[in-house]
């Protein structure tokens, strides 16, 4: 590999535009939610074609496979070109979605907050639990 070619996973992750601003990506990289080939690494790593990067975003786990390392942040439809999500991660994030689908469903967040009337009673049953 180049010295041109070497790229930073921290650089290489803002560049794909995983993240907004390096800054965000070297944190975290540093708090241990970015593995490179199944390890925890450092933001410094060079990034090299072939290599296996697991995101976490949200609620997600995003693994993808580097097609190209570029270091200098293009447009979205030119990031997606830099990388390509394995079909086992795509099929693991379809089926989170769908159970978080159906989690809103039976448990639907309320309309709108307790009056006083009802957070007094809130407070009550709560103590009584305490209590017992």
């Amino acid at each position: 590999m180049s010295e041109q070619d070497a790229v930073r996973l921290d650089k290489w992750l803002w560049a794909a535009r995983f993240f907004k601003t390096r800054g965000l990506a070297r944190d975290v990289i540093q708090g241990g939610k970015v593995q490179y080939n199944g390890q925890r690494t450092k933001p410094s790593r060079l990034v090299e074609v072939g290599a296996t990067i697991t995101v976490r975003q949200g609620h997600d786990n995003k693994e993808v496979v580097v097609l190209k390392v570029e270091g200098q942040r293009k447009s979205a439809p030119q990031a997606q070109l830099l990388y390509e999500e394995t079909e086992a991660s795509i099929a693991l994030r379809a089926q989170h979605a769908e159970l978080r689908k159906l989690s809103a469903l039976h448990a639907p967040h309320p309309d709108r907050r307790p009056d006083k009337k009802q957070r007094r009673e809130l407070i009550k049953v709560k103590s009584q639990r305490s209590d017992n």
